[in-house]
């Protein structure tokens, strides 16, 4: 007795076509899974022979041999359990072949045969709408599963009743997309008194999805910034949710299985290790820099970093996506992602206040910001300070400017520029060490009283390659904001003013 059902194996966000064999013959009783199978799959026979034995069902007392084909390829992961089930009843002569011929299969079974969601079901829908076949997954999976668009989902809450339905005794409904609900709470910019200079910084890194570094004392406001920055980038296209859903997915965060509609927002606290921030471990997951694609990552207390960590940084913020490497294979993931960081000026936090600055000022400050590496600061594209907030802001019973009012102006912004072509300012879609078409066009939008100014500052700032290219996009940005085709003299001004390098000498 053979059989032979069709699931995938992931490797990243990615699929990997994997076939499950099954072969029944006389012999001693046994089970056997081959094909390089992780722990969590070889426990799959336990879960499996319980899940048969909750229908009535027994295996043959024979021997069984189930293969995971190709061989080479390393199987991980429970949504192996729901295959190979439906392989060994299809071997038994339980399930007409035929049935489930057309279909991929993925899910985890518990000990009664009910159904348990499992990680990557997005990629895997995309996989089987690509080769034309059905997608079988648990019933909490559907909604994520029906987003890959004209693809037949059947979505089981348990063994029985997807057996019934195959047989054709009771009829499955449809899943309907379902969209991930946001369990966040909306941050308004009316909530921050005072700090205008930040505020005017943050609309701009938001209509140009610009790095950004806020260097402050203790409580000045700068974690209350980076919170509401979400609120003022525009919601997710559908490419994107597409993306950040798969990821999301492949990590096993995504609560009510569906679509993510909301930026993320990360913000990993300062203990966290290089494969936590970046990706790896055991089955090389998704590091928090993937799961802020297409959102932004916040590193509250920058200095506190580990400097190894904030260094594996470094290549991602330039290619987009980051590489997991293992001895047998590399794992890619996608990680563009907008980074905002804050820190305090010292560790005491008071550096520049005579009052409560500690006796080692200023050398404290310089050993503090000496924590974060050269190559790392100038990748962000604008340094600010956030002082103190004032008692009499404080009590100021003025009411701020709110985020609906900031994030029309930067949607109004992205707008004028997808009008005028090469007026995009995306720091992520160029590399500075190979300045693209793109990035070089932004010199013809230059004023000459604006080219002269970026030359002065190039001789006395001693600016890199790297901050040539950022204050002329950061420039772009502000020319966006104020609807103008032309840089001129006082948005290169307002960009340079923003390569606040000084405050970390």
């Amino acid at each position: 007795m053979h059989s032979r059902i069709a699931t995938v194996a992931f490797r990243g966000i990615e699929t990997i076509d994997v076939e499950v064999q099954v072969h029944i013959t006389n012999g001693l009783p046994s089970m056997a899974i081959v094909g390089l199978a992780d722990k969590s799959v070889a426990e799959s026979k336990e879960r499996v022979r319980a899940a048969l034995s909750s229908l009535g069902l027994a295996l043959p007392s024979k021997r069984i041999a189930i293969n995971l084909s190709p061989a080479d390829v390393l199987k991980e992961g429970a949504h192996f359990d729901l295959p190979i089930a439906v392989a060994l009843l299809v071997a038994m002569g339980v399930m007409p072949e035929d049935s489930v011929i057309d279909c991929l299969i993925l899910g985890e079974l518990s000990l009664n045969g009910s159904l348990q969601p499992v990680s990557g079901v997005l990629s895997a829908a995309l996989a089987a709408s690509a080769s034309d076949r059905r997608l079988i997954c648990p019933v909490a999976c559907g909604g994520e599963a029906a987003w890959a668009g004209s693809i037949d989902v059947i979505a089981p809450n348990d063994l029985t009743s997807l057996l019934n339905h195959l047989r054709g005794a009771q009829t499955l409904t449809p899943p309907s997309p379902h969209v991930e609900p946001d369990q966040s709470t909306p941050l308004d910019m009316a909530d921050l008194k005072g700090q205008e200079t930040a505020r005017r910084a943050l609309e701009i890194a938001a209509a140009g999805r610009h790095n950004f570094l806020m260097i402050g004392p203790p409580g000045a406001g700068k974690s209350m910034l980076a919170a509401r920055l979400p609120g003022l980038l525009p919601a997710l296209d559908a490419r994107e949710a597409l993306e950040v859903t798969m990821l999301h997915s492949v990590a096993g965060q995504l609560s009510a299985g569906g679509l993510i509609q909301q930026r993320p927002f990360r913000e990993p606290h300062h203990s966290a290790s290089m494969a936590a921030l970046v990706g790896g471990g055991a089955r090389a997951k998704p590091g928090e820099i993937s799961l802020a694609h297409n959102g932004v990552l916040f590193l509250d207390e920058l200095a506190e970093f580990s400097r190894p960590v904030l260094d594996a940084l470094r290549q991602p913020l330039e290619t987009g996506q980051v590489v997991v490497a293992r001895a047998n294979h590399h794992v890619t993931y996608p990680a563009r992602f907008q980074l905002v960081a804050a820190m305090n000026p010292c560790r005491c936090g008071y550096l520049g206040d005579p009052a409560r600055a500690c006796s080692r000022a200023p050398q404290c400050g310089r050993n503090y910001s000496a924590r974060i590496s050269g190559p790392m600061l100038d990748r962000f594209d604008i340094i600010i300070e956030v002082p103190e907030v004032s008692g009499q802001l404080l009590f100021s019973t003025k009411a701020a400017e709110a985020s609906s009012t900031i994030a029309a102006r930067v949607a109004a912004a992205a707008k004028f520029a997808e009008n005028h072509e090469g007026l995009m300012a995306d720091v992520a879609d160029n590399d500075p060490s190979s300045p693209s078409d793109t990035a070089l066009d932004f010199g013809r939008y230059l004023s000459a009283e604006a080219a002269e100014l970026l030359r002065l500052a190039v001789e006395k700032q001693q600016l890199s390659a790297r901050g040539f290219y950022k204050v002329i996009r950061v420039a772009r940005t502000i020319a966006n904001l104020g609807q103008s085709q032309q840089v001129g003299r006082e948005d290169v001004a307002e960009a340079l003013a923003y390569r606040m390098m000084p405050l970390l000498a």
